[in-house]
C-alpha cells in the first residue's frame, strides 16, 4: 500500500529531523564555542538530506496515491490526518530550493554563537552582519513561498498555520484598548506591591531542587525528560519519550529559573502527552507555536502564579529558603511574584506588560520585511518602540535588541505566537474548569492531574492531527478571543492592586 510506503518514508524524514534537533540542543547546552563551524556543516548536511527526502518526486507520488486510500476514512482518523499534513508539508517544502534551505541552516547555526558573544559584550555591531544575512535569506524564502497580502504572512504561517497578519493586528488592537488603561491604573498604585523579597539570596542548588519538584508535581516526567542550562531557555524534543527543557539561574532573584522551569515544563508536557502511536511520524509534535505557548503560559502563570498554588507550596519554599523568606507572609510573596511594572527583558515580564513586549517585536519585524527599516537602524528603532509601548528605554542593547535568541535562529514571525498563546491559555483553562469545577481547589491542594489529563485528552494527544484553528474550535467552540484573557487579567490585578 502507498500509505504504508509513505509512512515509512516520512518516518525516515522524521528521524533525520530529530537527529538535527539533537545537534541543535547540544549547541545551546554543551557544545564549546569553537564547534560552531563544524556544527553548521553537520546541520547543513542533515537539512539537505531532509529536504531532498521531503521534496522528492517519489514523496509526491506516494502522497497522491495515499490520498486515494484514505478518501473514505473519517476526517479525524490518524491516517487521514497524516496524509493531510504530508501534503501540506510537501507543498511548502517544494517551494524552496535545497541550497536556500542549507544556507539558512548553516547561517543560523553560525549566527547563534555570534549572538551569544554580542549579547555578552553588548555589541550589536558584532551581530549586525549576521542579522543582515539572516533577513536577506528570509526575504528570499518569503519570495519562494509567496503571500496573499503582506510578506509577513508567509513567515507567520510557518508557526501559526492559517493565521494572517491582519488577524494578529486586529487581536493586538483589541488588547491595547483594554491593556493601556489597566497598565495606567496599576502604575498609579505601584506602592501597593513590594517585590524586594524576590531579590534576596536564593542558592542555585535549592532553586533547582524546588523548581524540578514543582514541575514533577505538575506531571513533567523526568524519566522521559531532563533539564539543563542555556543562555536563553527553550524546550526541544527528540521523541515523546525524550523531551529536554532548559533554564537559567540568578542567585539573587528567584523568578527567572523558577517560572522559566514552569514555563518550559508546559511545553515539555505537551510533547510528552502526544499519543505514542504518533511519536515516530510527522504528526508527533505540537500543532502550532500558539497552542504550544498556551501550555507553557498556563502552567507558568494561571497555575504557577495563582494564589491557590502558593497557599500549598509556600511553606515548603519558605522552609527551603529561611534566610530570604523568614517573616514574609504568603500574601506578600504572592503579590511580589505578580508585581506589574515596565521592564526590559521579555521572558521576565509580568502578565500585564508581557504582550507589549510582543507588539514591539511584531511591528519591528514587519517594518524590516516591508523594507521600511534597515538592520543598522534596528537598535534605535527598538528603543523608540520600547519607550512608546512601555515608557522606558533600555540602557544597552543586551537588555534591548539583543536579548532574544530568535532572530539568530532565523525565527522571524515567531513572536506573535507568544501573545496568541496567552489568549489561548485562558480559553483552554476556562473550558477545563467549566468541565471540571474542582480544578482550582485541587491546585490549592497541590493536585494537578485533573487539569493535565484534560489537556492530554483534548490537546496533547492529537499532536499535529488538526490545524490550530480546527483544534481551538473543537476544544473551545470558538476562535482565538481577547475577552477571556482580559477578564482574567483585570480580575487578578484588581485584587492585587486594590484597583
Amino acid at each position: 500500500m502507498s500509505l504504508d510506503e509513505l509512512k515509512a518514508r516520512l518516518s525516515e524524514l522524521n528521524n533525520v529531523n530529530r537527529a538535527a534537533a539533537i545537534l541543535g540542543w547540544d549547541q545551546q547546552t554543551m557544545m564549546p564555542p569553537g564547534g560552531a563551524e563544524a556544527r553548521a556543516r553537520q546541520l547543513g548536511t542533515l537539512s539537505k538530506i531532509a529536504h531532498e527526502i521531503q521534496t522528492a518526486d517519489e514523496t509526491g507520488r506516494l502522497i497522491e496515491d495515499a490520498k486515494k486510500e484514505v478518501a473514505g476514512m473519517d476526517y479525524e482518523s490518524d491516517d487521514a490526518a497524516l496524509v493531510r499534513a504530508a501534503e501540506y508539508d510537501y507543498e511548502q517544502a517544494t517551494k524552496l530550493p535545497t541550497d536556500l534551505v542549507v544556507a539558512i541552516m548553516e547561517t543560523t547555526t553560525l549566527a547563534h554563537e555570534v549572538w551569544v558573544e554580542a549579547r555578552a559584550n553588548n555589541d550589536f555591531e558584532h551581530f549586525r552582519p549576521m542579522l543582515e544575512k539572516i533577513f536577506d535569506l528570509t526575504h528570499q524564502m518569503v519570495e519562494c513561498f509567496g503571500y496573499k497580502e503582506v510578506p509577513y504572512d508567509a513567515l507567520l504561517d510557518q508557526y501559526e498555520r492559517g493565521m494572517p497578519t491582519r488577524e494578529v493586528k486586529r487581536l493586538f488592537d483589541e488588547l491595547k484598548q483594554e491593556l493601556v488603561p489597566l497598565v495606567k491604573a496599576i502604575a498609579e498604585n505601584q506602592d501597593a506591591v513590594d517585590d524586594s523579597v524576590l531579590h534576596r539570596s536564593y542558592p542555585i542548588d535549592k532553586q533547582r531542587e524546588f523548581g524540578e519538584k514543582v514541575v514533577s508535581a505538575y506531571g513533567f516526567d523526568f524519566k522521559r525528560g531532563r533539564q539543563d542550562l542555556a543562555v536563553h531557555p527553550f524546550c526541544t524534543h527528540f521523541s515523546a519519550n525524550d523531551v529536554r527543557i532548559t533554564t537559567r539561574f540568578d542567585p539573587n532573584w528567584i523568578n527567572p529559573a523558577l517560572f522559566g522551569t514552569m514555563h518550559e515544563s508546559g511545553h515539555g508536557m505537551y510533547e510528552q502527552g502526544i499519543a505514542q502511536n504518533l511519536d515516530n511520524s510527522i504528526l508527533g509534535s505540537g500543532t502550532s507555536l500558539g497552542v504550544h505557548e498556551s501550555q507553557s503560559r498556563m502552567w507558568e502563570n494561571i497555575v504557577g502564579r495563582s494564589r491557590g498554588f502558593w497557599g500549598h507550596f509556600y511553606p515548603e519554599l519558605q522552609a527551603l529558603f529561611p534566610d530570604a523568606l523568614n517573616g514574609v507572609t504568603v500574601d506578600t510573596f504572592y503579590k511580589a511574584i505578580n508585581k506589574s511594572y515596565p521592564s526590559f527583558i521579555r521572558v521576565e515580564a509580568d502578565e500585564v506588560t508581557y504582550n507589549l513586549h510582543i507588539m514591539v517585536r511584531f511591528e519591528l519585524e514587519q517594518a524590516i520585511m516591508n523594507g521600511e527599516l534597515a538592520i543598522k537602524d534596528l537598535p534605535a528603532a527598538w528603543n523608540a518602540k520600547f519607550e512608546d509601548y512601555l515608557g522606558i528605554v533600555p540602557p544597552n542593547d543586551a537588555q534591548g535588541v539583543l536579548q532574544d535568541v530568535h532572530w539568530s535562529s532565523g525565527l522571524i514571525g515567531y513572536f506573535p505566537t507568544y501573545s496568541l498563546g496567552n489568549l489561548l491559555s485562558v480559553q483552554f483553562y476556562d473550558k477545563a474548569v467549566q468541565e471540571h469545577p474542582e480544578i482550582p481547589n485541587e491546585i490549592a491542594r497541590g493536585k494537578f492531574d485533573t487539569l493535565l489529563n484534560w489537556l492530554r485528552v483534548n490537546i496533547h494527544q492529537h499532536g499535529r492531527k488538526f490545524t490550530p484553528q480546527e483544534l481551538v474550535q473543537h476544544v473551545t467552540g470558538t476562535s482565538i478571543q481577547t475577552g477571556p484573557f482580559m477578564r482574567y487579567l483585570t480580575e487578578k490585578y484588581t485584587d492585587i492592586y486594590n484597583l
